[in-house]
């Protein structure tokens, strides 16, 4: 204090500073100091040799000189990705620039430590070397697997075979802690299954991490494909009415209270639900005291408002009421008092919204999530899943089948050249022969086969391989099943096949009826490995056949009165096709289940955060 020329009476005040100012007569001194887990440098200056105006302002003035000399964060500055650093690679050299991301592994030596940070931009990540001369190389040593940081570096040419470049670190910031002893991935192959269970936290490994670019890849180039054809991207409703498969396997719903639960409080304030009777009563008894607080000596004008409105809500209710007893459905109807008046779903399909686009703008196309509530514990379902589902106007069933096929190849080409370092992974540790499988499906055209002459290719040999029989034996109008369909697309053809034309009993009520009034014309593009990727058909467009259908297959029709509409109103010929989007990345990744190529899986029994 003494050599800082400062006053006794400042001692007090200076001990209450957080941050501790050894100061030195005559020059300044600088300390290295740890604030909130982050190094910085502190300059203090000495003091003027004036009196000090007080310990308030001496408190100020220290609390400036460490903020001034403070570096700023680098969580503020703009940071370059991994990927495009390694991109660039040796172009790059003499560079400073700042990365962030998630620490991969720490390696300390003598005098330096290696340091892999990836951002997820890319499989790789970049090392970054940092020195034990750094003013942040405590920061360094506290780092450990999972932790957040932010470095600053010079891009430097590296020593080592597989990489060309390398970052020299010049500042390293802690952005986010991971504490080793209970993060749970650490460096080593975790199975999959594992993985499973921390669904929020295995992107940031690599086969996750991969399986998500890859899938965001066919996603961009979903996108590309149609809109580069002129297709005009459709949201559909994810809430419906109807069933679009006629499958009946959908999740319902619902405001209405489950079985012991409290009604709805708008239920319960009217205690009458839609019922015509008790609503009247109501309303009349709401008049009432609308009446009763206007007659009375001292009126409360707030009073009789708020009675006037409640008054026109049971009205607007009874009246809601009436108006559905008179449209067919009675006062006792279960669903009258939920949400939309009458049962609700989550779609399993976009389609036949689509359909009513495409009658209006040519070619539509909608990508989405869909659901079904199928109980299938398998490798190949899930309960939530996206779909890709385009339309075409004045389009027949042989077009629809070539638009698929130019569809698929589109993409895979697409997710090839973007992501080069993934496939490499997959093809590393999952299926040697991906890459090149893959591009022969892009080069190669698929085969084509009618449903009566695949079932009597699968017919000729007593099972999928020597020894084992048919689990179903395959007989003319019954769907093929998984065995079938691997058989054709990995045995017979060994690439994927176009099955045309199948029977109506085991196909939609909107696929068109063809000649023979025995097939439809639809059609399912069969894979290898995965089985069915893509279905569609041509659309029934001819109103009479269509009703016949829904008949046959009891469906009602004031159900699909919108639907009805685009045949009664301008029809013409049309098709479509829906893509899983998911066993599509199953099939482009190698991966065994359908459950690691989707951010969070939705199965029977299984639904984690």
């Amino acid at each position: 204090i003494a050599a800082a020329g400062l006053p006794p009476h400042t001692l007090s005040p200076l001990y209450m500073l957080p941050l501790l100012m050894l100061l030195t007569a005559g020059r300044a001194a600088a300390t290295r100091t740890l604030i909130g887990g982050r190094s910085a440098r502190v300059l203090a200056s000495r003091f003027a040799h004036a009196p000090v105006a007080s310990a308030a302002a001496a408190s100020s003035s220290a609390a400036a000189a460490t903020a001034a000399a403070a570096p700023p964060s680098l969580v503020a500055e703009s940071r370059v990705r991994v990927a495009s650093l390694l991109e660039g690679g040796e172009a790059r050299l003499g560079e400073t620039v700042v990365v962030k991301g998630w620490v991969r592994t720490v390696r300390t030596q003598k005098s330096f430590s290696f340091v892999e940070v990836n951002d997820g931009s890319s499989l790789k990540g970049v090392q970054v070397v940092a020195e034990d001369g750094l003013d942040s190389y405590d920061v360094v040593d506290a780092l450990s697997t999972g932790a957040a940081v932010a470095v600053r570096g010079e891009v430097v040419a590296s020593p080592a075979k597989e990489q060309s470049i390398e970052l020299r670190a010049s500042l390293v910031e802690l952005v986010g802690s991971c504490p080793a002893d209970s993060y749970p991935l650490q460096k080593k192959r975790h199975s999959l299954e594992f993985l499973r269970s921390i669904a929020h936290l295995r992107p940031r490994t690599n086969t996750i991490g991969a399986a998500m670019r890859v899938r965001s890849a066919l996603s961009f180039a979903t996108h590309e494909f149609f809109r580069s054809r002129g297709f005009v991207h459709v949201h559909t409703p994810l809430l419906t009415a109807s069933d679009c498969e006629g499958a009946g396997e959908m999740f319902r719903v619902t405001t209405l209270p489950a079985a012991g639960e409290a009604a709805q409080p708008a239920a319960a304030a009217a205690g009458c639900g839609d019922d015509v009777a008790a609503l009247d009563r109501a309303v009349k008894s709401a008049g009432e005291a609308v009446r009763a607080l206007k007659e009375a000596a001292v009126v409360d004008k707030e009073a009789v408002d708020g009675a006037v409105q409640e008054l026109l809500a049971r009205k607007a209710k009874l009246q809601a009421a009436t108006e559905k007893q008179v449209a067919g459905k009675p006062a006792g109807d279960p669903l009258a008092d939920d949400f939309f008046g009458r049962a609700a779903y989550l779609t399993v399909s976009g389609q036949l919204c689509a359909e009513t686009y495409a009658s209006a703008l040519g070619d539509v196309y909608t990508f989405g999530p869909t659901f079904r509530a199928e109980d299938s514990n398998t490798a190949r379902h899930l309960a939530e899943f996206w779909m890709i589902e385009p339309e075409m106007a004045f389009t027949d069933l042989a077009a629809n089948m070539d638009n698929a096929e130019a569809y698929v190849k589109h993409v895979v080409q697409y997710a090839l050249r973007s992501c080069a370092d993934d496939f490499a992974m997959f093809a590393q540790f999952y299926d040697k022969g991906l890459k090149a499988r893959l591009q022969a499906l892009v080069e190669t055209p698929f085969a084509r086969v009618s449903y009566t002459e695949a079932v009597e290719i699968v017919k000729q040999v007593p099972g999928p391989k020597d020894g084992v029989a048919w689990e179903f034996p395959p007989q003319w109008g019954e769907e093929l099943q998984t065995e079938h369909e691997k058989y054709l697309a990995e045995v017979v053809y060994k690439k994927p096949v176009i099955v045309y034309n199948y029977p109506k009993r085991c196909k939609a009520f909107y696929m068109r009826l063809n000649d023979d009034d025995a097939t439809v014309g639809a059609m399912d593009v069969l894979f290898p490995r995965v089985g069915e990727m893509v279905g569609g058909s041509q659309r029934e467009e001819r109103l009479d056949v269509l009703l016949a259908r829904m008949k046959e297959m009891g469906l009602q029709e004031e159900d699909y009165s919108a639907y009805l509409d685009t045949r009664r109103f301008g029809s013409q010929p049309h098709s479509g096709f829906g893509v899983g989007f998911e066993r599509l990345v199953l099939y482009a990744t190698a991966m065994g289940n359908i459950r690691d190529v989707i951010p969070f899986p939705r199965t029977v029994g299984q639904m984690l955060h």
